[in-house]
């Protein structure tokens, strides 16, 4: 593996990529929010001593849907379509973050947390550009992604019960709660 998969996207190269790829206005603005909700959380964090790279995360965040536009009109998994755009342009370090933002593979609840879980919970946070609670977001899912289908509908009941269990791991370590979120938001300078 060449040293260049180990590159990180800066915020210009993710804003390029979303360009050429076409990735849909309200996609964008989607992205960008989740882009500041896992920012602030993970910049907290880190002030309690964990060790996460901002870098990677926004750049996760931003670029966490880029495969999504063209997933659109067909039954492509939009999370595996974004990890081939993320290595075909070797940004082998949020392939992952984007692989998983939609179910996390292998997650145990810890007290350590990783890019990828940040970004995951953070997507779970915002439903199109508003912050939201993980109750509005898994009925805004449901209504539109479960079809009345009642295995798909478990499946992402669970997949959320797990959100919410990471939500309460990672919220033991910050000085804020779940709904302080938005305000957060408005008294803290974007850094994109």
């Amino acid at each position: 593996m060449n040293a260049e998969v180990h590159e990180t996207p800066s915020v210009s190269e993710c804003f390029a990529l979303m360009e050429q790829y076409q990735m849909l206005p309200n996609i964008k603005d989607h992205s960008i929010v989740v882009a500041r909700v896992a920012e602030v959380i993970a910049a907290v964090l880190n002030l309690f001593g964990h060790q996460l790279s901002l870098d990677k995360i926004i750049a996760g965040a931003l670029l966490h849907d880029i495969g999504k536009t063209s997933c659109l009109d067909n039954d492509e998994d939009h999370a595996a379509k974004g990890v081939e755009i993320c290595m075909a342009h070797n940004f082998g370090t949020i392939a992952d973050i984007v692989g998983e933002h939609v179910i996390l593979r292998n997650y145990t609840v810890s007290r350590q947390f990783t890019e990828k879980e940040i970004v995951y919970y953070a997507d779970k946070r915002v439903s199109h550009d508003q912050v939201v609670s993980l109750e509005e977001r898994l009925a805004y899912i449901l209504e539109r992604y479960g079809m009345n289908n009642v295995v798909r509908c478990e499946a992402i009941k669970r997949n959320y019960a797990l959100c919410r269990k990471l939500e309460k791991s990672m919220f033991s370590f910050l000085p804020f709660e779940p709904f302080d979120i938005p305000t957060l938001l408005t008294t803290r300078e974007s850094p994109f």
